[in-house]
């Protein structure tokens, strides 16, 4: 009789090793203008760090592409002609929530749907613009000391640093009205809309870039 050890195939998930790989899920409606935007930037900005960034939509135009206008804004912020074209409208489900280490969502609105969705994402989920809220000013030394801490694994590091930024949640400076956490929607309006979403967006996915170059390198 062979003597095979089967055990391996049988062992918790939790007892496998996990790839080093960060990932990032961007959510907005359509996932035809503001994510696909966010995503295709943070993946140009934080290249050549261990990073996987994808996008969805709560309804989502599925399989259809982004339009010009955020293809033509995601160009002239240095993103390859090739990574827009390819973009295909996604729809959120629980099953991209599982693997996610960072969950940025356009508005309030689709925070929340995420979190419905997956609880267990309630603290590593922040709209774009209370992300930067929450980073700006918090000093890299202060974020380097809580990643430390949680040792070398670059998930448990991110999870330090999304717990510093939690943290901070009732204590940093409050928006001035609500939706100044949201980035406008510009589907189907003026060029002039679009670039108002993105200026909204890219204050915010700096911080992102900044947080994970800390805390990663």
């Amino acid at each position: 009789m062979l003597d095979l050890d089967l055990s391996g195939l049988f062992a918790p998930r939790g007892d496998q090793p996990s790839s080093p790989t960060i990932e990032i899920l961007t959510v907005c409606t359509g996932n035809i203008c503001r994510s696909p935007l966010a995503e295709q930037v943070l993946r140009t900005r934080l290249r050549p760090l261990d990073v996987r960034v994808a996008s969805a939509g709560t309804h989502a135009m599925i399989d259809s592409p982004m339009t010009p206008e955020a293809a033509r804004m995601a160009a002239s912020l240095g993103v390859a002609a090739d990574d827009s074209a390819t973009h295909r409208g996604r729809w959120l489900s629980e099953r991209e929530l599982v693997s996610p280490d960072l969950v940025i969502a356009m508005t309030r609105e689709h925070r929340r749907d995420v979190v419905e969705l997956a609880p267990a994402r309630v603290r590593s989920t922040f709209t774009v613009r209370e992300f930067e809220r929450l980073a700006t000013g918090l000093p890299e030394a202060e974020l380097r000391q809580a990643a430390d801490a949680a040792g070398t694994d670059p998930h448990a590091r991110v999870r330090a640093a999304l717990a510093l930024l939690t943290s901070r949640r009732g204590v940093a400076p409050a928006p001035t009205a609500a939706s100044d956490d949201d980035v406008i929607d510009p589907y189907r309006r003026s060029w002039e809309t679009y670039q108002r979403s993105t200026a909204q967006l890219l204050p915010g996915l700096t911080e992102v870039v900044r947080v994970l170059r800390v805390v990663l390198n």
